[in-house]
């Protein structure tokens, strides 16, 4: 028997992360858990520890890895703390599989490291890319990394490509016929809402997803569309292509994950039920198939299937997204920065579910724009943006 590939899951408390242990444990025969790092989720990491016994778990802070460390008396299992730990985990000589799940900025500095390490990278945080597109494509080349996206929306577009354009996607999608990527967006909780009453909007209503299961930022995100706006800008670096080949389509039902279109017109779509341990199970075996403990749609049961352009004025997170695409990297970077303090603010009913977009919309205006050429370079805009979206938070209170 081959020996088991050691996995690095970054962001192993939140859903990803649940789903990716999930998945491993399914299929414990050909993974094992190396390292487990997490924010300050003390009970859930404690409870991961004791089941798949990693060797290493990393937490954000010293104080939340303290804790950790009094609970686990007697485990084999080190607990160290800090994003420097998290990288060094991700780099590993002995490991195969790091999954990328940290939600926000707070995941690009250990992502990169599993990258310039030469990893299997299964990226499920969008900031890297959103952040450092440029730069971080060209260091996956530079290092022989693979990556491989696990975004239900990217991984369905990967699955949709030509084999030889998944490992080079560089080579540009027209050479093989590609006209142009459909990326499918829910509408999230609000796609038929009164627009007039989104200003009433409550935390508990902006975190109820219809269709999946996901932390609060993210749910925010997808209730303003912003979410679509970061998948349409990461979009763009995964596939190198121009925001003119990539569209937005509105699917409440959540079942095809998003589509490519040929120039002699097929559209190939990836379906399936909306559950994140499938695009999960794809990366960790690519390019062979494993169990997910995902049932296949039964067609017979299904409902109808439908289809809208986003309405912008409901949903305008989404149109400066797109604009901040077209803008170029620091433009992306200061939405990336700017949105998080928002959604964060707004879920400490510190301002209103319109207020994300104003203070987005004002950071964007105030920030001076310029070429980033480093990492070193992204962290100072992005640490600079999040001051000036503080400051922004803080007016419109």
């Amino acid at each position: 028997m081959s020996q088991k590939e050691q996995v690095v899951i970054l962001g192993a408390t939140g859903s990803i992360g649940l789903s990716t242990l999930d998945v491993i444990a399914r299929n414990s025969e050909r993974y094992q858990v190396f390292a487990l790092a997490a924010g300050r989720n003390v009970d859930k990491m404690t409870e991961q520890c004791l089941v798949h016994r990693p060797q290493y778990a990393i937490m954000h802070c010293e104080d939340a890895a303290k804790s950790l460390r009094e609970r686990l008396t007697g485990s084999n299992t080190e607990v160290l703390s800090g994003t420097d730990y998290m990288a060094q985990m991700a780099a590993h000589c002995e490991v195969d599989i790091v999954m990328s799940a940290i939600v926000g900025a707070a995941g690009l500095i250990p992502t990169l490291a599993a990258v310039e390490a030469g990893k299997k990278v299964l990226l499920a945080n969008k900031e890297s890319l959103v952040m450092s597109g440029q730069i971080f494509m060209d260091k996956v080349a530079r290092h022989g990394a693979t990556l491989l996206p696990i975004d239900s929306e990217h991984n369905a577009i990967y699955q949709c490509l030509p084999s030889a354009l998944q490992q080079d996607t560089k080579q540009g999608l027209s050479q093989f016929g590609v006209s142009k990527i459909l990326l499918t967006g829910s509408g999230g909780p609000f796609l038929n809402r009164d627009i007039n009453t989104l200003k009433d909007v409550t935390v508990a209503e902006a975190v109820a997803h219809p269709n999946w299961a996901m932390g609060q930022k993210i749910s925010v995100d997808s209730a303003t569309m912003m979410n679509k706006g970061l998948e349409f800008i990461e979009a763009k670096w995964l596939f190198a292509c121009q925001a003119q080949d990539i569209e937005v389509v509105i699917h409440p039902q959540s079942m095809i994950h998003s589509m490519v279109q040929y120039t002699d017109g097929s559209i190939v779509a990836q379906m399936g039920q909306p559950d994140m341990r499938t695009p999960i199970a794809y990366g960790l075996a690519y390019p062979e198939r494993i169990d997910a403990g995902v049932q296949p749609l039964d067609f017979s049961s299904l409902t109808a299937f439908t289809f809208t352009k986003p309405d912008f004025a409901r949903y305008p997170n989404l149109a400066l997204a797109i604009d901040a695409c077209q803008s170029g990297q620091a433009a992306t970077t200061v939405v990336n920065a700017a949105n998080e303090i928002a959604v964060a603010a707004f879920l400490n009913n510190q301002i209103g579910f319109c207020d994300i977009y104003r203070v987005n919309a004002q950071v964007l205006d105030k920030s001076t724009l310029h070429s980033l050429n480093s990492v070193h370079e992204i962290m100072a805009l992005d640490t600079q943006t999040r001051m000036l979206a503080h400051d922004v938070v803080n007016r419109i209170r």
